[in-house]
C-alpha cells in the first residue's frame, strides 16, 4: 500500500494561489495515475485534475486554465498549482494514487484531504 499525505490547504482570497502537495511513501511503485477529487459543501465530488505516470495531465472543466499538476519524482511528490481561485473552489481536496498490483489489480489509495477556503 501507498501512503498519501496532503498539505499545502488553507485560506485564501479570491484572486490568490496555493500549491497543494500530495507525497507518496511506503509501496510506491508502479503508480501510473496521481490527482485529486474535491468535494465543496453540499456538492458531488469531483475529479479535478490528473497527472499520469507518462506525464500527461487532465483537468476538470472548471478548473482549466486555472490549475495545474506538477511533479517531482525524485521526492515521490506531485503538486496542485491552484491560481485565480474562486470562492467556488472552496472545498476538501483529497489526493489519490492508482497502483497495479499483483499483475493485474487495481488499487486506489487516498490522501488524509486538505482543506482549500477561498473567501474574503
Amino acid at each position: 500500500q501507498v501512503q498519501l499525505v496532503e498539505s499545502g490547504g488553507g485560506l485564501v482570497q479570491p484572486g490568490g494561489s496555493l500549491r497543494l502537495s500530495c507525497a507518496a511513501s511506503g509501496m510506491i511503485i508502479s503508480i501510473y495515475e496521481m490527482g485529486w477529487y474535491r468535494q465543496g459543501p453540499g456538492q458531488q465530488r469531483e475529479l479535478v485534475a490528473r497527472i499520469f505516470s507518462t506525464g500527461v495531465d487532465n483537468y476538470a472543466d472548471t478548473v482549466k486554465g486555472r490549475f495545474s499538476v506538477s511533479r517531482n519524482n525524485a521526492k515521490n511528490t506531485i503538486y496542485l498549482q491552484m491560481n485565480s481561485l474562486k470562492p467556488e473552489d472552496t472545498a476538501g481536496y483529497y489526493c489519490y494514487g492508482d497502483q497495479i498490483k499483483d499483475g493485474s489489480q487495481i488499487f486506489r489509495s487516498w490522501g488524509q484531504g486538505t482543506d482549500v477556503t477561498v473567501s474574503t
